[in-house]
């Protein structure tokens, strides 16, 4: 099945929208599977991509008001952590609180991932830190988006109490769990080599972690005069001043190269980290007078590694922006 032929219309235009506006999203993701060896590369691609358009998809799911958003947003969910659990037999009914159904869209990505990752010889091995990062990444997406019903002391309260007895203050850690997508893509790719250990696994985890801090917070940032404009002020809100977040995230970089650096192919996780920190560093916005004090104090702390790669980010945003200029004269 096909997100065409989804028979509900509103969440058949839902999917289609996903799968058009966001396939950046899952192009990106998949080259993490350059990781994997190449007998089993297309296995990874195929729980990647799969995986990543799941995660679109539900975040649009919960993103529609329904009545009690927690309980719907759970049992959405359920497809996300069945996606990456091989011992036990997925859920299927994710829906059963809904007036709405999709007719079997979400249960065919599902199924997908799971034959791709039951392809992979250290599934088992990565399995738990994949379930914790699916996990915390399932609470921080249905929270965040049950606030305007619910408001946001039921998101602080669960963030609080996960980060009790670690050194990370809940507004980093809610940020990393609302990307944690970016975990299992990393864990689903390191799946592929035979030598992996729970130890490394679980490294991975933390490595991809602070990449998701990054990824979650400076998209808010560059966004966020926009956000503003639209009513949808991004993850920056739970940052009480500039301040907080600049020492957030030059620590979550710092961090992230620190764990990476000693892991089986840890230079390519670094370049991980740096790839997406310079992709938002690199906007037009990130250099104005809201984001420049934070996006300057990362760009610090990944120096020099960010640098020939923010050449590169910036090149390629402006031709880009050419392209679409040439279009537009080529329409008018």
């Amino acid at each position: 099945m096909h997100a065409r032929a989804i028979k509900d219309s509103a969440l058949r235009t839902l999917a289609l929208e996903k799968l058009f506006e966001e396939r950046f999203n899952a192009e990106v993701a998949a080259t993490l599977a350059t990781l994997a060896p190449r007998e089993h590369r297309q296995s990874v691609i195929e729980a990647i991509v799969a995986y990543e358009v799941m995660y679109d998809y539900l975040d649009g799911l919960t993103e529609r008001p329904t009545v009690d958003p927690l309980h719907d947003g759970h049992n959405l969910y359920r497809a996300f952590t069945d996606a990456i659990t091989l011992h036990t037999e997925p859920t299927r009914d994710y829906y059963s609180s809904r007036p709405d159904n999709d007719g079997g869209y979400l249960e065919e990505l599902v199924d997908v991932v799971r034959k791709a990752l039951a392809e992979l010889p250290s599934a088992t091995t990565v399995a738990h830190s994949a379930r914790r990062a699916a996990e915390r990444c399932t609470e921080a997406q249905i929270r965040a988006h049950a606030v305007p019903q619910l408001g946001a002391s039921q998101l602080e309260q669960w963030a609080r109490a996960e980060v009790y007895g670690t050194p990370l203050g809940w507004q980093e850690f809610l940020a990393g769990a609302a990307s944690s997508v970016l975990t299992i893509h990393a864990l689903i790719a390191t799946a592929a080599d035979e030598h992996i250990t729970l130890k490394q696994a679980a490294a991975i985890d933390t490595v991809y972690l602070s990449i998701a801090v990054l990824s979650t917070m400076l998209d808010s940032l560059v966004d966020h005069e926009r956000d503003v404009q639209t009513g949808q002020v991004g993850y920056i809100r739970y940052y009480p001043d500039h301040n907080l977040l600049a020492k957030d995230l030059a620590g979550a970089a710092r961090r992230g190269v620190e764990y990476a650096s000693p892991l089986p192919n840890g230079a390519h996780h670094v370049m991980t980290l740096v790839g997406v920190a310079a992709y938002y560093i690199s906007a037009p916005a990130a250099n104005g007078d809201f984001a420049r004090p934070v996006t300057r104090q990362v760009r610090q702390e990944l120096k020099p590694l960010i640098t020939p790669t923010l050449g590169v980010m910036r090149t390629w945003r402006a031709a880009k922006q050419a392209r679409q200029t040439a279009r537009c004269e080529g329409h008018q």
